[in-house]
């Protein structure tokens, strides 16, 4: 016990408060983290789950996942959606986080005006998007049959071609208010005088962006692209309210396949499986993302 008092005495202390949410975490989310784990590593399905029997197969199931095509489908598909939809919201949000930096009148209004499509949940969002790219009902069709660019409507969400692009679109429109704010918040810590400097030394504009903007934002950049792999490469709602993984399977990302062999193969192990192969992948950029964070204190 004297143990115990001597060494939360001092700088220890603070592991005390701590405690309360390690506990919290370790019941929260390592509790499922490790019964998924374990459920991988089974022969869990609809046809023995209610018999109790949960053979240990090792490593068979994740074998079968790589070896399933739908599944390596899905990898690139994630890639994909991720990729882009990072690309495009990051060039976006950083042309906008520029303008809306600058002293003119309603720039601070309009920017919190910029953050309704991040407040909205994201269910409601995927909702609008389907909708709007509705083959029968939807605007996109119904705007470009009265300019005259079509002559029957496209089916945007069920032609395999182009579904991938409108999801991608829908979740740029999501992340552009995410990149603005985080990148405008990393403007606002760069002082001024650095760039009248450097415009009495002679620098035009763009070269005063690649020489001090961007050195200076560097720590921010890769925090909002960091953060913006995570949520985009585990995305789930907005594909599964939009596509349902469909049509024939080009917009199943790794979260939506995963549910699929959960809950509509009953498949229980296959998709614990496919789970912790994108709880893996998101753990080492979560680590990527410490590390930055931990070099940028030190720096």
């Amino acid at each position: 016990m004297k143990t115990i008092k001597r060494f939360f005495k001092y700088e220890n202390v603070g592991l005390l408060f701590a405690l309360p949410a390690f506990v919290y975490m370790l019941v929260i989310v390592g509790y499922p983290i490790i019964s998924n784990i374990v459920l991988s590593v089974q022969d869990v399905t609809v046809k023995n789950l209610a018999r109790g029997t949960k053979n240990f197969v090792g490593l068979d199931n994740y074998i079968a996942l790589f070896r399933d095509e739908v599944f390596r489908l899905t990898i690139s598909n994630t890639l994909k959606f991720t990729v882009y939809s990072l690309l495009f919201q990051f060039i976006i949000g950083f042309a906008l986080a520029i303008f809306f930096n600058k002293n003119f009148s309603f720039a601070k209004p309009v920017r919190g005006l910029l953050m309704i499509p991040w407040m909205i949940p994201m269910t409601v969002t995927a909702l609008i998007f389907k909708f709007i790219f509705s083959t029968d009902v939807g605007i996109v069709n119904y705007f470009l049959r009265s300019l005259g660019i079509i002559g029957e409507n496209i089916e945007w969400l069920t032609n395999p071609n182009i579904a991938m692009g409108c999801v991608i679109f829908a979740n740029i429109w999501i992340g552009i208010p995410f990149n603005t704010i985080l990148l405008s918040t990393g403007l606002t810590t760069i002082s001024q005088e650095l760039y009248e400097s450097a415009a009495i030394d002679g620098a035009n504009g763009f070269q005063r962006f690649i020489k001090i903007t961007l050195p200076l934002l560097r720590p921010t950049i890769e925090s909002v692209l960091v953060l913006g792999f995570i949520y985009t490469f585990k995305c789930y709602d907005l594909v599964y309210v939009m596509t349902s993984g469909g049509p024939v399977n080009s917009t199943h990302l790794m979260s939506t396949y995963s549910y699929k062999l959960s809950f509509e193969m009953f498949d229980y192990s296959m998709g614990s499986a496919a789970a912790n192969v994108l709880l893996v992948i998101l753990m080492v950029v979560g680590m990527v993302y410490l590390k930055i964070t931990m070099e940028g204190e030190n720096d």
